[in-house]
């Protein structure tokens, strides 16, 4: 698995929309409140045309792309985190997450009901972010109170996880979000068991109407504006238009794409700047059978890269075979590269870069 986003925002901003655009599936989308009860759950490729340079280069027959999972929630109202609407049960869904989506509703259609009554972007994020910091709250209050219990019993090895806990509750108390807090290595080691909502990166996502990507409305500045104040990266696209996108053809979606003068998909962006949140990157392997990309957070060690494929290939680590891809992009095959002494020996030390096509040699 690349990674993992959890898609939180109110009701009817559009959440499944975009899930249903993203994973091409077929998840209820209706416009009413709760409509999704259950999370939904799915598998996107990243798209990455390196990948078929590497299988013709060095002549696989199949690719395999990296992917991300979505995870689709039920919309969130204010009060969500002391059980209204369907309660909190919902965000326990999103705790496994690696980040968080917040799809924000800018587009207005009267068939669609806004659930505060009005379209004000800004006002919906922070509903949605004060929920998640007051589910984070309650649970870290509840954590703590565990933590200090056994402290004064005695156990003194949990005194670190007590101040780190009571740091956290003073940051959500002031309705800061953990993330905007400078954590050290070992303070994250603390709060990584509770897989805290506020702590995960989060990205927002505009979800506007053809007019919107025009500039013709005033609600994609508006989260553009409060984007910019939470530090937050912004991704802007037509949710409904994605998802009849993706009911196309590829060839009849970019000209469908090119007619309406998009460069590329809102969900291509929406992966992109996703990896970048969480500073991913992809390397690749290849053979006579088939081509894979791989993903693997930036500055991991050659051995760690080796796990990813196979735990036997970390465990018996011997050497790298490294070629980079720009360097096989230039040549004409990968017995060339070969020939041309352009492939790299790397230790257990070797940083693995973006697009590297690694061979592991390794001990069985």
């Amino acid at each position: 698995m690349g990674f993992s986003c959890g898609i939180v925002g109110l009701p009817n901003a559009g959440k499944s929309t975009v899930f249903n655009a993203l994973t091409a599936s077929s998840a209820p989308a209706e416009s009413y409140p709760f409509c999704t009860i259950d999370p939904n759950v799915g598998v996107v490729p990243v798209p990455d045309g390196r990948l078929e340079v590497v299988k013709e280069k060095v002549g696989s027959p199949r690719s395999f792309p990296t992917v991300m999972e979505f995870v689709d929630i039920a919309g969130l109202v204010e009060g969500a985190s002391k059980g209204e609407g369907l309660g909190n049960q919902f965000l326990s869904h999103i705790r496994g997450v690696d980040a968080v989506v917040q799809v924000v509703r800018c587009f207005r259609d009267p068939n669609v009901a806004h659930v505060s009554g009005n379209l004000i972007p800004p006002r919906d994020v922070d509903i949605v972010n004060i929920e998640l910091i007051l589910a984070d709250l309650d649970l870290v209050e509840r954590q703590l109170a565990r933590a200090e219990k056994a402290f004064k019993s005695g156990d003194k090895k949990r005194g670190a996880e007590v101040e780190v806990l009571r740091r956290a509750r003073d940051m959500l108390l002031e309705e800061v979000p953990l993330r905007k807090g400078e954590w050290k290595e070992e303070e994250r080691r603390v709060l990584a068991p509770y897989q805290l909502l506020t702590l995960k990166p989060v990205l927002y996502v505009a979800n506007t109407d053809e007019d919107g990507l025009e500039g013709k409305t005033p609600y994609v500045a508006m989260l553009e504006e409060k984007a910019q104040e939470d530090g937050v990266p912004l991704v802007v696209l037509c949710g409904k238009l994605e998802a009849e996108l993706a009911q196309l053809e590829p060839e009849e979606a970019l000209e469908f794409r090119e007619s309406l003068g998009l460069e590329d998909s809102g969900l291509e962006r929406l992966i992109k700047v996703g990896y970048g949140l969480l500073d991913l990157i992809t390397f690749f392997t290849a053979n006579e059978k088939e081509a894979r990309a791989w993903t693997i957070k930036r500055g991991t060690k050659a051995p760690q890269a080796a796990g990813k494929v196979h735990t036997d290939m970390e465990k018996g680590f011997i050497k790298a075979e490294v070629i980079a891809f720009k360097d096989l992009a230039g040549v004409g095959s990968l017995a060339e590269a070969r020939e041309s002494g352009i492939i790299r020996i790397e230790g257990k030390d070797y940083v693995v870069q973006d697009g590297d096509l690694i061979y592991f040699k390794f001990r069985v």
